[in-house]
């Protein structure tokens, strides 16, 4: 078993973090929003579902229902036809006119801007208000999304299975200022090259350094 010391190592750390930020310098979310709300309600959609489905769903959408009061108004039958491609739509829909309701009650329609109060919200965990707090209100903020939580653990960048821990331990890790842009280049590294079925260590960027990829598959 390595040690504490052999797992962890801050100068490969760096390096990491550098490569990262070379090959993906306009890494950004892929949800399309226009303000913090619609940033909220896709996120709540995206939950087991991809990015470029809750966009077409979302597209349609936000045209028919531009406030919490909107989405208060449906009825949960017809919310759950409009997200239905999404998946868990009972359950999405349920949490969006939970926590459309609590905006209303508690923060006159407006999306609250700190972790605290937006983890209130019904159907909002962390990863959820990091996503909100980074991408629609500029705060440094770390989303442990499934390929985050992967390969931050490959990359020994942490060593936890706990998103919340993870995200506690990579704020350790990365510089404050690059919280956000760095969870966007971990996913698309995540997407495009460590792809949990079929990884392409071959191609890799970080191949050389990465402390999980097999001697075989090294360039």
């Amino acid at each position: 078993m390595k040690s504490k010391k052999e797992y962890f190592d801050e100068n490969r750390n760096k390096e990491i973090l550098k490569r990262l930020e070379k090959n993906y310098p306009d890494s950004a979310i892929k949800l399309e929003f226009k303000n913090p709300f619609e940033l909220l309600i896709a996120t709540i959609l995206s939950a087991q579902c991809t990015d470029a489905r809750v966009n077409i769903v979302t597209e349609q959408l936000f045209k028919k229902f531009k406030t919490p009061n909107d989405f208060i108004q449906i009825s949960y039958e017809d919310l759950e036809q409009e997200i239905f491609s999404t998946g868990f739509y009972k359950q999405k829909a349920k949490s969006i006119k939970a926590c459309c309701s609590e905006l209303m009650e508690k923060f006159n329609g407006e999306v609250p801007s700190d972790m605290e109060s937006l983890t209130k919200l019904p159907g909002v965990g962390r990863k959820t208000a990091s996503v909100v707090l980074g991408n629609a209100y500029d705060v440094p903020a770390i989303a442990v999304d499934t390929h985050v939580k992967r390969l931050s653990n490959l990359l020994h960048l942490v060593k936890n299975d706990d998103p919340e821990k993870i995200e506690l331990e990579l704020m350790k890790v990365i510089p404050k200022k690059d919280w956000t842009s760095t969870s966007h280049r971990i996913a698309a590294h995540g997407r495009n090259i460590c792809n949990a079925k079929k990884p392409k260590c071959e191609i890799c960027f970080l191949n050389d350094i990465c402390p999980s990829v097999s001697a075989e598959r090294r360039t």
